[in-house]
């Protein structure tokens, strides 16, 4: 099993920029898939971005690309997300999760999320 902590969500004015972090534990972190999601209220959750094991392949959902960034650091066993030009709709709960495969909304193991604010 591995244990996923997040940190690094608050306020912020539209156009600013925000970085989460994820930090994990237990099982070597290296051999996971890691991704981002986010759940605004009333909907469902969705995927940001996922970056494969060792961060040689890396995706973002289109309302995102170009504005966030996913890596990781694997020695650190931490998984980043760098949020810039924060728009209004990007307002949620922010999670991040980890899959032994492909993470997806079925994965196993996920944190326990950090709040994402952007005023207008």
């Amino acid at each position: 099993q591995v244990q996923l902590v997040e940190s690094g969500g608050g306020l912020v004015q539209a156009g600013g920029s925000l970085s989460l972090s994820c930090v994990g534990s237990g099982r070597p972190f290296s051999s996971y898939d890691m991704g981002w999601f986010r759940q605004a209220a009333g909907t469902e959750r969705e995927i940001v971005a996922r970056i494969n094991w060792i961060g040689s392949s890396t995706y973002v959902t289109d309302s995102v690309k170009g504005r966030f960034t996913i890596s990781r650091d694997n020695a650190k066993n931490t998984v980043y997300l760098q949020m810039n030009n924060l728009k209004p709709e990007d307002t949620a709960v922010y999670y991040c999760a980890a899959d032994r495969t492909k993470v997806t909304l079925d994965s196993d193991y996920w944190g326990q999320g950090t709040q994402v604010t952007v005023s207008s």
